[in-house]
């Protein structure tokens, strides 16, 4: 209880350890964005396999899961000690490399602790301690995760979307930001508007123009942050994805006809939203002359 009263209490010991905790939660998310749509895809060939009466080619025995096996290097299969997991730190210690076989380590794996740390910081610094600065945490660094996956493999598991779709529903109903009827409508409005954009595509052009995980997606930030944010998430998760794809077609890392992943335009516009919703609406409206 003292260690909770000293964070209500100070601010900046609150964002700290926020931060500290942030490492610890990315290092966790590198394992379920690598592991994750592996696991997906053993249990998809299963299912396959089940209906099909076949069997499942080279499908490896022995669980694996976020738990088990323990992390290893991928290239000698030597296993990680807890001295080579710390965040950041040992990345930097080992140099990016494998105590083992020497193989490099990606940069990727201590970014994405430290975006986990720097995101929650920022959360914990705007909302402070509290409730709502807890559903914040968790939908924010949910969202980092479903960037990540559905960067590489353009794929927003259920598996995420839809637990943090009914926890946002959930912490309408203990927390003030939100009220539940703004919840529900927000989660309604944010798969029906995605899903109508979709059909409407399709029948123009016969094409499919995003997946079914973009709809849930809305959904979970209509649920987390009410209708009202729908259509500030919309336009700025449209006009960062034009001009990151503008910019990677210029680059020539990106092929017109290359489909780009939606998801993590609708992830940093839902976190932009989630801390700064409010004024970017006021200050829409002050432009407009509607305010």
């Amino acid at each position: 209880m003292a260690l909770l009263d000293l964070l209500r209490a100070d601010a900046g010991l609150f964002t700290g350890f926020v931060f500290a905790v942030g490492l610890i939660v990315g290092s966790f998310l590198n394992v379920v964005i690598h592991r994750l749509p592996k696991m997906l895809e053993r249990s998809w060939r299963r299912e396959c396999s089940e209906l099909l009466e076949t069997t499942v080619p080279d499908d490896p025995a022995g669980r694996y899961d976020l738990i088990a096996p323990g992390s290893h290097c991928p290239g000698c299969g030597h296993r990680i000690r807890a001295w080579e997991n710390i965040p950041i730190i040992s990345w930097l210690f080992l140099r990016a490399r494998c105590s083992a076989c020497g193989m490099m380590i990606s940069v990727r794996y201590p970014l994405v602790e430290l975006a986990a740390a720097l995101t929650g910081a920022t959360v914990a610094w705007h909302f402070g301690f509290g409730w709502e600065c807890l559903g914040a945490l968790a939908l924010t660094w949910s969202l980092l995760a479903l960037t990540m996956i559905d960067f590489d493999h353009q794929l927003l598991p259920d598996a995420i979307t839809l637990p943090l779709l009914w926890l946002g529903l959930l912490f309408s109903l203990f927390t003030g930001g939100v009220s539940p009827q703004d919840a529900i409508i927000g989660a309604a409005a944010g798969y029906l508007s995605l899903w109508s954009i979709y059909w409407l595509f399709k029948l123009a052009t016969g094409k499919e123009g995003m997946g079914y995980g973009d709809f849930k997606l809305l959904a979970v930030l209509g649920a987390w942050l009410g209708w009202q944010a729908l259509p500030a998430v919309v336009l700025l998760s449209a006009v960062v994805g034009a001009l990151v794809g503008v910019a990677l077609i210029v680059a020539q890392r990106l092929g017109r006809s290359v489909p780009m992943p939606f998801g993590p335009y609708l992830a940093a516009a839902g976190w932009i939203a989630l801390l700064w919703g409010t004024d970017l609406n006021q200050a829409y409206l002050r432009l407009a002359g509607l305010a």
